[in-house]
Parts: C-alpha cells; structure tokens; sequence
C-alpha cells in the first residue's frame, strides 16, 4: 500500500511538473536576450506608451499594475500608480508593485537595476511599422492572445483605407513632418515616415539623414514643402524661424497643427497606426488639396 501511495504521490508530481513546464513562456526581447517566464505574466508594469497600448489593445488592460508618466490611453490606464519615465523609472516605485515583468524601451537606463532586483523585464522598442507588429506578436505570446494576428491586420487594413480615400493628386504633395522641439523631423524610415509613404506624398527628409534626424531649420526652407504637420506643442515661433515666413506652406496656410492628443496617436508606433493614418490623411485634404 506504501509503494502504491508513493507511486501515485510521484506521477501526480510528475504530472503537476509537466503542466508547469508546459506553460512556461520564452522570448527573445529586442537587446537579442532570451527572456523566460514560468507562466503568463498577470502582473505588469508597462515603460513605454506604445507597450501599454498594444497590451490594452489585445484585452489584457486588466493585467496592467503600473504604467510611465506618458502612458495615458485608454483611459482607464490614468488610474493606475505611475512609475516615472520610461528613460528614468522609479526603481523603488516598480519594485514595491511586485510585477510579473516590466515592459520597457531597450534605451531605457533603469533595465539593469530592475534585473539586480530579481526582476523580468522584456525590453522591446518598436520603430517601424514592421517592429510594431513584431512586438504586438510578441505581447500576444507572452499574455496567450491567440488572436494578435488578427488585430494587426485590422489595423493594417484601417492604414490602407485611409491611403485609399486620397486622390491620386496626393501624391504630389511634397511634406515637413516634425515630430519634436528642436527640429527633429519624421524621416522615410521611421513609422510616421512610413505612414506618409503610404499615404502616396512625398517626405522632403532623405532616407540618408535616419529615422528622426534633427533638421536645421534651413534645409526646410531649401525644401520648400507643400505641407507642414506639427504638434501644437511645437507649433509657437514657427513664423518666426528664419526664411520660414517666405515658405509655400505657412503663405498658403497649409499647415496642420495637431492637438497634444493627436500628436499621441501619431508619435507612437502601435494599435493607434490606423487613427494616425486617418490624422494624416484628414490633414493632407483639409490643408493640402486645395
């Protein structure tokens, strides 16, 4: 009767120990390091407002403990503790939320004190549109959302709708996009560089200049846009740049001027791409085909 007991004491335990390899969950994060999680992480702080979105948008909000002081859609994530920047977090502030792992930028500086304190970080920071859907695959593996694929065609889908309620004209259009005080633009290989590709007009930044290079204020009077987007927050002094007063754009008054909430939608490259697609595409018949 012992060994029999012992028998079935031991299968159970083989079997227990089976199931919780079974559900153990490995990735590689975008510093090319191996990350594994013994279960599907149910407690999570998110660093980077584009993370926090693509989690909300594959349902899994509910899991979320903390998020970064940009993090801010939906807005049920303005609830949450915020745990500093996604560049300088509060150590102390995410450790005490005791997460299952810590969503971060790969350029964020508190990465490797997070992991001297025992915990998972995943570090993963997407630039283009093809790394927004990477890491949307990744966020579906790691909280067992079968469906990722799914959602991200959606919102492919949404981008082609809104490049497909532009005239063909559109694509004569020569843009400025900057992105943030200081000059830094929107070049051809970043997202929102991708986006306006899509969209058919032309980005005035050249492919060799980077992603978001900082532009002096010259070369864009040389370029002479048709059309200028840039965030409200930007916007004040534009006439007041050297040689920009002369500029097709600001003597036509094409230039679009986004809200700080839409210049959220379009800064970050995640579930949000349609919206800032329709943004852009809004803005290029409002302003731009006159």
């Amino acid at each position: 009767m012992t060994r029999l007991l012992f028998s079935l004491a031991l299968g159970l335990w083989l079997a227990c120990s089976g199931a919780a390899q079974a559900t153990e969950i490995r990735v590689t994060d975008d510093r090319g390091i191996s990350v594994t999680l013994p279960r599907s992480p149910q407690r999570i702080v998110s660093l980077l407002p584009s993370l926090t979105e693509t989690v909300c948008e594959l349902g899994q909000c509910h899991r979320l403990v903390g998020v970064d002081r940009y993090s801010n859609h939906p807005a049920s994530v303005r609830a949450l503790p915020q745990t500093g920047g996604g560049v300088d977090p509060n150590i102390e502030a995410i450790v005490a939320l005791r997460p299952d792992v810590v969503l971060a930028a790969t350029s964020s500086r508190g990465v490797p004190r997070l992991e001297s304190f025992g915990l998972k970080v995943l570090a993963l920071e997407p630039r283009t549109t093809r790394d927004a859907q990477r890491v949307m695959g990744v966020l579906g593996q790691v909280l067992e959302v079968p469906d990722a694929d799914r959602i991200w065609r959606a919102i492919d889908a949404g981008v082609s709708a809104a490049a497909q309620s532009l005239p063909a004209t559109a694509r004569s259009l020569r843009v400025y996009y900057e992105v943030s005080n200081g000059g830094y633009a929107a070049g051809p290989q970043s997202f929102i560089g991708e986006l306006m590709d899509r969209l058919g007009v032309q980005n005035i930044i050249t492919p060799e200049l980077g992603p978001f290079p900082r532009i002096n204020p010259e070369y864009v009077v040389r370029a002479n846009p048709d059309l200028i987007m840039i965030g409200k927050r930007n916007v004040a002094g534009l006439e007041q740049r050297p040689g920009w007063r002369g500029m097709r754009a600001l003597r036509e008054d094409r230039v679009c001027v986004f809200t700080a909430d839409e210049s959220d939608v379009l800064v970050r490259p995640g579930p949000r791409m349609a919206e800032a697609a329709r943004l852009m595409a809004k803005c290029i018949t409002d302003k731009g085909l006159k």
